[in-house]
C-alpha cells in the first residue's frame, strides 16, 4: 500500500512538471508563471484592438470604410515598429446591424482582453455598447454622429468626426443665409442617427423662426416612401431635408424625383457618399447640398497621400467615412505610444492630451468625447463633391 502511495505521487510530480513546462495549467484560472526567457521575449505580446461594425445588410458600406481606415492605421503602424516595440492586433466582427449582436460582441471583446473597441459604425449601435464598455473602463471610439452618444456621462466614449448639431448648423446657414430659402420639408427616420439630425437641424430653423413645410419621420428599415412624400410634395418646398443614413437617403431621393418633387435635397454626410450617389442616381443626386469635414482626397498633401496609401491598400477611392476611420485610430495610436500604462483611464487621459492635426482638421477631445467642431459645404456635381 505505501508503494502504491509512492508511485501515484511520483507519477503527479512528474505531470505536474510536464504541465508547467509545456505553460499548461495548475487548474481553472490560474496559469503557470511565465519563465525569464518569456519574460525577456524579443516578440513581446500584441496590443488587442477590437472593431465591431456592420458587414452585412444595408449598411455594409459603412462598416467596410471604418474598417478600412482603422486597418490602414494600424498596419502604418505595425510596419513602423508597433506601439513602443509591440504590434497592434486589430480583431473584426460583424454587428449585423443588430444592437443585441453589437452588444453581444462588446462583451466578447472585454473577455477577450481588448484595450479598445472602435465601433460601431452605425449610432444605435453604438449607443447600446457604452453602458458595457464603460463599466469594464474600455474606450470606445465611434463612427456614429448622434449628440445622444456623448450624453451619456461617460469619459470612455469618444467620435471620430463630429455631432449632428455641428453637421445641420453648418448646412442651415448655408440654406437660410447664402441660398436665402426658407421653404424647407424634412424627413428623417427616428433611429438614433436620424432623430439626432432631425432634432439639430430642426432646433436650428426654429432659431431663425422658420417653420418646415413638412415634417415626415419614418422608420430605419422603411423603404416605400410614397405615402409621405405624397404629403411633402403638397406643401412645395423648393428644399428636401433628409435626416438617414446612406441607402435610405438614396431611395428617398429617388422616389421623392419620381413622384415631381423638384426641390434641392439638402443633408449630412451620407449625402455625399457614393453610396448614396448610386443608390439615388447620379441625376437625381446631381445638385444635392451636403456637410462633412472631408470633402475631397485632394484637399492637400495629406489627404493626397492618405487617398493614395488607401487606393493602394483597398483598390477604392477613399471618402470621408475611410478618413475618419484612420483621424480616429491614428490618434488612438499616439495616445498609446504616450503612455506606458494602457489601462481604460490611462489610454483616455492620453487621449484627452493630445492635439492631433488630421485629415478632418484639428481633434483635441473634451470631457464627453467631442475632438472636432466645423464641417464645410459642398454641393454634388457629376456624382462628386464640390467644396463651396
Amino acid at each position: 500500500m505505501q508503494m502504491a502511495r509512492i508511485r501515484i505521487l511520483a507519477g503527479l510530480t512528474i505531470a505536474a512538471l510536464v504541465a508547467f513546462a509545456c505553460g499548461g495549467t495548475a487548474g481553472t484560472g490560474a496559469t503557470a508563471a511565465p519563465s525569464a526567457a518569456a519574460t525577456a521575449s524579443p516578440n513581446p505580446d500584441p496590443i488587442r484592438v477590437t472593431l465591431i461594425g456592420s458587414f452585412t445588410g444595408q449598411n455594409a458600406d459603412l462598416g467596410n470604410w471604418m474598417w478600412n481606415g482603422v486597418k490602414l492605421a494600424v498596419d502604418e503602424a505595425n510596419t513602423a515598429g508597433g506601439v513602443n516595440g509591440r504590434k497592434i492586433d486589430l480583431i473584426k466582427y460583424d454587428d449585423q446591424g443588430q444592437p443585441t449582436i453589437a452588444t453581444d460582441l462588446a462583451q466578447r471583446a472585454i473577455s477577450e482582453k481588448t484595450v479598445m473597441v472602435y465601433g460601431a459604425n452605425l449610432s444605435t449601435l453604438s449607443l447600446a455598447m457604452i453602458p458595457i464598455l464603460t463599466a469594464a473602463k474600455i474606450p470606445q471610439i465611434t463612427s456614429g454622429q448622434a449628440p445622444a452618444l456623448l450624453q451619456q456621462n461617460s469619459p470612455y466614449i469618444f467620435i471620430d468626426s463630429t455631432t449632428s448639431v455641428v453637421f445641420d448648423q453648418t448646412l442651415a446657414k448655408y440654406v437660410l443665409n447664402t441660398m436665402k430659402i426658407n421653404s424647407i420639408a424634412m424627413i428623417s427616420n427616428n433611429g438614433t442617427y436620424g432623430k439626432g439630425e432631425h432634432d439639430s437641424f430642426l432646433a436650428e430653423l426654429t432659431k431663425a423662426s422658420v417653420a418646415p413645410t413638412a415634417d415626415k419621420v419614418i422608420a430605419p428599415d422603411v423603404k416605400d416612401f410614397t405615402a409621405v412624400l405624397t404629403e411633402i410634395r403638397g406643401t412645395n418646398p423648393k428644399v428636401l431635408f433628409i435626416g438617414a443614413e446612406e441607402v435610405q437617403s438614396g431611395l428617398i431621393a429617388k422616389q421623392a424625383r419620381s413622384l415631381g418633387i423638384s426641390a434641392t435635397f439638402v443633408g449630412a454626410a451620407p449625402i455625399g457618399t457614393p453610396t448614396f450617389v448610386q443608390t439615388a442616381g447620379v441625376d437625381v443626386a446631381e445638385g444635392s447640398v451636403m456637410t462633412s469635414p472631408y470633402l475631397s482626397n485632394d484637399t492637400n498633401a495629406k489627404t493626397k497621400a492618405f487617398a493614395a496609401a488607401y487606393q493602394k491598400a483597398f483598390n477604392s477611392e477613399a471618402e470621408f467615412h475611410g478618413a475618419k476611420a484612420y483621424d480616429g485610430m491614428t490618434i488612438f495610436i499616439q495616445a498609446m505610444k504616450k503612455t506606458s500604462d494602457l489601462s481604460g483611464p490611462k489610454l483616455i487621459e492620453a487621449v484627452r492630451s493630445i492635439t492631433y492635426d488630421g485629415l478632418l482638421g484639428q481633434f483635441k477631445y473634451d470631457e464627453v468625447g467631442l475632438g472636432l467642431h466645423a464641417t464645410q459645404i459642398g454641393i454634388l456635381k457629376a456624382g462628386k463633391i464640390v467644396a463651396q
